[in-house]
């Protein structure tokens, strides 16, 4: 992952934020936007996100997240 990977990644949240043509989104929006970015740059990243997130509460919910993205 290279800093140029990260700021591509920032100008399409920010792009697909502006597409919206709303004042204001959701945190929700900016959320999902953010995992599906670090799905493509960085796995790791991408678990500790979601674990905090999604909230999950135990070891299961770690390994159906780390299971969904093996696939």
């Amino acid at each position: 992952m290279s800093t140029d990977d990260i700021e591509k990644s920032i100008n399409t949240i920010k792009s697909t934020l502006r597409a919206t043509g709303e004042r204001e989104v959701s945190s929700t929006l900016v959320g999902n936007l953010v995992m599906d970015a670090l799905k493509e740059l960085d796995k790791v990243a991408y678990i500790r996100f979601a674990s905090v997130y999604h909230s999950f509460e135990d070891i299961r919910d770690f390994g159906e997240e780390i299971a969904r993205l093996e696939k």
